[in-house]
């Protein structure tokens, strides 16, 4: 049965978005929801370290709960990493931590050592939030990190201290930054059976082009929708920019997704669906770097692996349709007769829940190559504001109930 989503097709009914008994579902009641994630990646050749320094992240939580957990990462450190101290602090509408921060605690103490290629806990933090409120976390680090274990566009200034331990004050900036350092989700003990929606891809997901600081990507338009309807409902943003299905291209460009889909998607509690959109980058990167792209076949065989990984997982998945990108600096005409191949392919929706289709939303009826000259940043790839507005308000808010 054909089954696309948004505007330009009928929708399916769907009924309960989990598979009882299944990994992740969450439909046992209140319990542990994934409420902001990103995806790290390795470190490259312009990776920060930090040393004697303390740096403060400012993020928003798609759940409310009335406490918290932080998932600290060293997973591509090559040594152990000390974290010195480390809060967390509401903030106000400058983005500024307000009141008293409280201690983020790693098995009672007020530090912690991550093993070298590891991740850790903190902690259960009795911290109350509310879904969409802004949050800061301060960290110390007393002795030199090593080349960051970051997720590599953020989308949000961290900001960086001179020498000290400022984790309970403010500081005066040396530098600032849009990587995520050291952080990779915050999870929160919600007192209602709220469910998690894992949006996994690429630059477009991560939000690329967007307003720094704004919470403009299209998973957060569709975190805002979901709050509005009263939906107990969380959105985690798994996108990395760069990222392919399959392929490999520089560290900041993360793992293929195949390679990191255990970590990103299952590893989130409460994880019910996953939307993914990815694949331009398999087609257009092979361009800059002087070989031939994946057919299509390669790149659906991809797809299918994580659909049986999510499916033995009780996950329902959605695919959307890989959007058009003539005038990017890797579009070539070949390329797009692949991405029209792979379209093709996820318009059957043969194998798994439904399809989200962007790239009926985005392209310019003109000349269906391209995305609609007003919904783009001026690369041809990425939407502007407006254009991920329009993505996020697309979605069917009934593919969640």
């Amino acid at each position: 049965m054909r089954r696309l989503i948004l505007a330009v097709a009928s929708m399916m009914a769907l009924g309960a978005c989990a598979t009882e008994g299944g990994f992740n579902t969450g439909t046992s009641g209140a319990g542990w929801v994934g409420a902001w994630g990103a995806s790290p990646a390795p470190p490259g050749p312009d990776s920060q370290s930090f040393d004697n320094q303390t740096i403060r992240q400012t993020l928003i939580v798609s759940a409310a709960g009335s406490e918290v957990r932080i998932r600290f990462t060293n997973e591509y450190g090559d040594k152990p990493l000390k974290i010195g101290a480390a809060t967390i602090s509401r903030t106000g509408p400058d983005g500024k931590p307000t009141g008293a921060p409280t201690a983020i605690l790693f098995g009672g103490q007020t530090g912690a050592t991550l093993p070298k290629a590891s991740p850790m806990f903190s902690d259960n933090i009795p911290f109350r939030v509310s879904a969409l409120e802004k949050i800061s976390i301060s960290l110390f680090f007393p002795e030199p990190t090593g080349p960051c274990t970051c997720h590599t566009l953020g989308m949000e200034n961290v900001e960086i201290s001179n020498l000290g331990d400022f984790t309970r004050a403010g500081f005066s900036l040396k530098e600032t930054t849009t990587r995520r350092p050291f952080i990779s989700a915050v999870e929160v003990l919600s007192p209602t059976p709220t469910r998690a929606i894992i949006t996994f891809g690429d630059s477009i997901t991560d939000g690329n082009s967007s307003t720094v600081g704004a919470n403009r990507r299209w998973p957060d338009v569709l975190a805002q929708r979901l709050h509005a309807a009263g939906m107990d409902r969380s959105v985690v943003n798994q996108g990395i920019s760069g990222n392919q299905v399959r392929g490999y291209y520089t560290p900041g460009t993360g793992d293929a997704a195949i390679a990191r889909f255990d970590r990103d998607v299952l590893t989130v509690p409460g994880a019910s669906w996953m939307v993914m959109l990815e694949g331009v980058n398999d087609i257009g990167i092979a361009t800059l770097a002087k070989t031939s792209p994946p057919d299509a076949a390669t790149i659906i065989a991809g797809y299918k692996q994580i659909i049986a990984r999510a499916h033995a997982h009780g996950l329902k998945v959605y695919l959307s349709t890989i959007m058009p990108y003539s005038g990017a600096r890797y579009y070539k005409p070949e390329g797009n007769t692949i991405r029209l191949a792979v379209n093709e392919w996820i318009r059957r929706a043969e194998g798994f829940e439904g399809v989200i289709d962007f790239d009926a939303l985005m392209r310019d009826p003109a000349d269906p190559t391209k995305l609609k000259a007003d919904l783009q940043t001026g690369d041809w790839l990425h939407p502007n504001d407006a254009g991920y507005r329009i993505m996020g308000e697309a979605v069917d808010l009934a593919l969640f109930r």
